[in-house]
């Protein structure tokens, strides 16, 4: 089940808020756990038992850990095996297929027979529920939280399903107070309201209209170099609408159940570096892979040389994360490469001043770094590469011309002016007044605490509404609106 679909809609969200509602407060971390499992298994349920496998783990795991006592070698061993349980887990699912493929063709390479082995499929969101539990068994291993003995608590963690499926990566230390006690009011339902209505808008009214330039552009045999940077700069919106439109439905959700969850992105694009850009992009992960990787493997306090080295395995292995393909270890290694020259030049990561010239070569950098990462293969990503730069024309080709239509083109359009509007605005924002329309720091709109009763707050949720019914009518009219973080 997706956000993105009229059985989530129409069905599933009104039934679940209805109940959750209903029922006192002493239950309603039981429906949830019952609601996220049910909104699991409409994938799969065969795959409901690994997920209840893997609580069961981590749960075992955590007061296992708590009990040996800080930092006793018992204790280590526990945290050792609890997170190595956690990690086969995810390689068996994700990584085997890679595994055995390149296995096999170093095999046909050497004259041998390849080995026959049946595709692993991969279960829907275990990288962030992998992730969710391995952080709970250090976290409780450095004394950073008590473990739960409440089974249902910790389960409904897991499981949550607004952030079940892509994130964002949510720590238990951050929620365990919300399980036992969290705020439920008309204000919070309605920021949370909101914000759902307009990740719904970026996701099925922007990103959904992308999709055919991205697709038709990687998939050109032959692309002229128009092609090649229509496909960059439509893919550079469409993923950044596409997963932040999920952050904002799943921080949506969140609200209106009582939980505040942390953000996730901050106008990633107006960055002028990439160090400033990880800190803006998808921050649950680029924060999870700072606390549990980079920190771990020395940080900086070990020399210069290590920092790099650290900066670029974290990155490296950031980008293996995100899938099992070359493609992706690549991604990573080009990022952790400018992590680590950005580090010894020493790159103010928080510019005060606007500098044109360093936001565009640094949008450039992940422009460069996105064909790569959307790419099936090395093969389209070497064709996409040689048409940027090859300038054989900047006419799209015919065959590409044929597939797209004018309001694709001005969907592009508009999602690159949202995107420069409110990262002006975002860039130039002072602490807002209370009460003030300000921008989320995705650059979302919203309505701070209290609500603005204003002829312009009044306009702008008016229009909002506008676009949820038109993107209802969008996601009607489509068969299917699947994130593109759901491969992940």
């Amino acid at each position: 089940m997706v956000f993105s679909s009229n059985v989530f809609l129409f069905l599933f969200l009104p039934s679940f808020l209805g109940l959750y509602y209903l029922i006192g407060n002493r239950y309603r971390n039981l429906l949830i756990l019952v609601g996220s499992y049910l909104f699991y298994a409409w994938w799969r349920v065969d795959f409901l038992a690994l997920f209840i496998a893997v609580t069961l783990w981590n749960y075992g795991f955590g007061l296992a850990i708590h009990g040996a006592g800080q930092g006793t070698r018992s204790a280590q061993r526990w945290v050792l095996w609890g997170v190595v349980g956690n990690l086969l887990t995810l390689g068996y699912f994700k990584y085997a297929n890679f595994g055995a493929d390149n296995l096999n063709r170093l095999l046909e390479a050497l004259g041998w027979e390849p080995m026959l082995l049946t595709q692993v499929i991969l279960p829907i969101g275990i990288s962030f529920y992998i992730f969710q539990s391995i952080s709970y068994l250090v976290d409780v291993y450095r004394r950073d939280t008590e473990p739960t003995r409440n089974l249902i608590n910790f389960a409904a963690f897991i499981a949550l399903f607004p952030q079940l499926i892509a994130g964002p990566v949510l720590r238990y230390k951050d929620l365990a107070d919300q399980f036992t006690q969290r705020s439920h009011s008309l204000d919070k339902f309605s920021e949370g309201a909101t914000r759902f209505m307009q990740g719904f808008v970026k996701k099925v009214f922007i990103a959904d209209s992308l999709a055919p330039l991205v697709d038709h552009s990687f998939a050109l045999q032959d692309p002229s170099t128009g092609d090649a940077w229509l496909g960059m700069l439509a893919y550079t919106a469409q993923l950044y609408f596409d997963f932040s439109g999920y952050s904002d439905m799943a921080i949506g959700l969140g609200l209106m159940m009582g939980f505040r969850f942390m953000e996730n992105f901050n106008q990633p694009y107006i960055s002028q570096s990439i160090t400033e850009f990880w800190r803006r992009w998808h921050i649950s992960l680029s924060t999870w892979l700072r606390d549990y990787l980079y920190i771990p493997l020395g940080g900086n306090r070990h020399g210069t040389l290590r920092t790099y080295r650290n900066l670029f395995l974290t990155m490296l292995l950031g980008g293996f994360w995100h899938g099992a393909n070359w493609t992706f270890l690549i991604w990573g290694a080009w990022h952790g490469l400018w992590l680590s020259i950005e580090r010894a030049l020493g790159v103010n990561a928080a510019p005060r001043v606007f500098r044109p010239l360093r936001w565009a070569f640094t949008l450039f950098l992940v422009m460069l770094g996105w064909v790569i990462f959307r790419a099936e293969n090395l093969e389209v990503a070497g064709r996409i590469y040689v048409a940027l730069f090859s300038f054989n024309g900047w006419q799209l080709s015919e065959l590409n011309r044929a597939q797209i239509n004018e309001l694709q083109i001005a969907t592009l359009l508009l999602a690159w002016a949202v995107l420069a509007w409110f990262g002006r605005s975002q860039f130039r924002a002072e602490a807002p007044a209370e009460g003030q329309l300000v921008a989320n720091p995705d650059g979302s709109l919203a309505l701070r605490q209290p609500l603005a009763i204003g002829l312009q707050a009044f306009a702008l949720r008016f229009a909002l509404l506008g676009l949820f019914i038109a993107s209802v009518l969008k996601l009607s009219a489509q068969s299917f609106s699947p994130f593109l973080y759901f491969q992940f």
